[in-house]
């Protein structure tokens, strides 16, 4: 498990969870539930930092900190 801070809400637009990753841009996922959101995201976070690899990009470390929310 990727130890990078994940927001899970509620999107009644789309009628799932979603799992953003703030620390790496554009990464997200969706899922019925909470966990499917968590388990999926988990994927994301994976291919995202393979492919920012494979460009040569920078794959940020995790904080570890929380972030501010409001």
């Amino acid at each position: 498990m990727h130890k990078y801070e994940v927001i899970i809400y509620w999107s009644d637009r789309d009628g799932v969870f979603v799992a953003e990753v703030p620390e790496l841009p554009g990464c997200c996922a969706h899922g019925d539930t909470k966990l499917a959101a968590l388990n999926s995201v988990e994927s994301a976070i994976d291919l995202w930092i393979d492919t920012a690899r494979e460009f040569d990009d920078l794959v940020p470390k995790p904080k570890g900190e929380r972030l501010m929310l409001a």
